[in-house]
């Protein structure tokens, strides 16, 4: 969970608790409606600390994205014919390889952009890629070869991105939850960069295969 976000939890906590021992104080002295209004207000504080903390818990595992940046860099080499191995270096140092067919290396991404107001609160713009495949230039290939797919997300209890697309009351929150995909030839030995900005992902040589 982002610093900014925890922080924002607690202090919602925070106040609800204060005003909760204020309602009981109101109650012990039967001011009514003075006990009312300060209930009403601690339980709509707790349940926005709820909130902001379930969003917090649920982009675990994505990384914020305040410009284009590099989300992984690729080394393929190809092992035979319509075969390749990429091997992969994330943002965060993991090192992963897999063993691939097709011509083309393939991989795609979920992006999330977040509402003004939730801004606010420390979240940004995130991503996480997806997954990575081998794609085939020939459509009828594609439809009858070896197909080779790899989930790049690691398992989470909670994906925000899928429960955007799942409950309609996180609208006003989210302002896009897209998927984002890009590939390019595998045929020959290169080094890649995976890109990706607000508006998708791409794939660039690095400047030592150029």
């Amino acid at each position: 969970m982002p610093d900014t976000l925890a922080i924002g939890v607690i202090v919602l906590a925070a106040l609800s608790l204060v005003l909760f021992l204020a309602t009981a104080a109101a109650l012990r002295n039967r001011r009514y409606l003075s006990t009312l209004l300060r209930g009403l207000t601690a339980l709509a504080l707790l349940g926005l600390a709820a909130l902001v903390g379930t969003l917090g818990f649920a982009v675990l595992g994505y990384r914020a994205l305040t410009h284009e940046e590099v989300a992984a860099t690729v080394r393929v080499e190809p092992t035979g014919p319509k075969l390749f191995k990429a091997w992969l270096r994330f943002a965060d140092g993991r090192q992963t390889s897999y063993d691939l067919a097709g011509d083309e290396l393939y991989v795609d991404a979920h992006i999330l952009k977040w509402k003004p107001l939730v801004n606010i609160l420390g979240l940004h713009t995130a991503y996480e890629l997806d997954r990575i495949a081998g794609r085939y230039s020939d459509l009828t290939e594609e439809r009858g070869a070896r197909r080779t797919v790899h989930a790049l997300a690691q398992d989470k209890p909670l994906n925000l991105f899928d429960l955007r697309r799942r409950y309609a009351w996180l609208n006003p929150l989210v302002d896009a939850d897209y998927g984002s995909a890009t590939f390019i030839m595998a045929n020959e030995p290169i080094e890649l960069e995976v890109r990706v900005s607000t508006s998708g992902l791409l794939v660039r040589r690095t400047e030592a295969t150029n």
